[in-house]
């Protein structure tokens, strides 16, 4: 019997892969545009997950088919502002504003005194990580607010795709990138031209698109498919760190000790935060679990799920039980 690795742990991937490929795109700004460093990553990533996923498969209804083209119209708005705002703003402080709009998503779990010092550490960390070149940059500000709305967006949908029992989580991701990349086109297409005659910055923008939107987005469904909304938000606070950290490795972007204490805080109120039990694995039908692993090889199923009342049980109690746990 296989054992799947907690969802904390793929959130830790993308929270690395998150920004360690758009610290890697800042490196491209000076030969390509920014929008068309944002379409080549969009596009790279479209491309890897149709060689992959091969979509085209899955059949759909026209709810779904209007939840996926909302979220390929945020995952199009959100990588485009995102790179105007870091060709402006530090990776960290963008980060960092980028954290703020889902406070309230976070906020959500806070039903503990536990979970809410947590919270209060994350927040007060992401308020240390933001520096004062937030106001000499003006429009860097202004881009950086929407990629923050945009952000919680990306949370709220990509959360309900991966909890979405028409499609698995990966092939509604491969059809979301193939439309955001037809989306972005208009914008980016010109502007990523001078990549297409060059042999080295076109795998460059290749390897931005796989770091920035295949590993982190991928990481991002499998931990959203068993963590609680609330949970995956308040885990959203250990980006700023990360981002300073990368910020440092890559673009030598050295950090304040007052954003090092922030750092820790951040850190420290991930680590106190517990979710509830009841919410770490969501119920999920037997048609999405065949979706998602292979035939004869099911997901891990505690015990618990499996036998939900004691054997001695007559039949009404075990099916009150199953209401309660569902």
């Amino acid at each position: 019997m296989s054992v799947r690795p907690p969802p904390h742990a793929y959130f830790v991937v993308s929270a690395i892969f998150h920004y360690l490929g758009p610290a890697l795109a800042v490196l491209l700004f000076a030969r390509v545009g920014v929008l068309g460093v944002a379409w080549l990553r969009i596009a790279t990533a479209a491309l890897v997950f149709v060689a992959w996923r091969r979509p085209w498969r899955v059949r759909l209804d026209r709810p779904a088919w209007l939840l996926l083209t909302a979220w390929a119209t945020v995952l199009a708005a959100m990588n485009s502002v995102f790179y105007l705002a870091i060709d402006r703003l530090p990776l960290g402080t963008v980060a960092a504003i980028e954290f703020l709009p889902v406070v309230a998503l976070a906020a959500a779990s806070a039903r503990s005194f536990r979970n809410g010092l947590a919270l209060v550490a994350a927040v007060a960390g992401v308020w240390l990580l933001t520096d004062v070149r937030l106001v000499s940059e003006p429009l860097g500000l202004l881009f950086a607010a929407a990629n923050a709305a945009l952000f919680a967006a990306y949370i709220v949908l990509g959360h309900r795709v991966a909890r979405d029992d028409r499609m698995s989580g990966l092939d509604g991701l491969a059809l979301s990138m193939i439309i955001a990349a037809v989306l972005a086109l208009p914008l980016g297409l010109g502007a990523a031209a001078p990549a297409f005659a060059d042999p080295i910055l076109l795998p460059a923008a290749a390897g931005v698109g796989i770091c920035s939107s295949v590993v982190p987005y991928v990481a991002d469904q499998l931990a959203m498919a068993r963590l609680p909304r609330a949970t995956y938000a308040l885990m959203i606070a250990l980006l700023p760190a990360t981002a300073t950290v990368i910020g440092v490795i890559v673009l030598t972007q050295i950090p304040t000790a007052a954003e090092i204490t922030g750092i820790v805080l951040v850190v420290a109120g991930v680590a106190v935060h517990r979710s509830r039990p009841t919410e770490s694995e969501p119920h999920r039908s037997p048609a999405r679990e065949t979706s998602e692993h292979p035939a004869g090889s099911g997901p891990h199923r505690s015990p618990a799920r499996e036998t939900p009342g004691p054997p001695s049980e007559p039949g009404p109690h075990r099916s009150t039980a199953r209401r309660t746990n569902g």
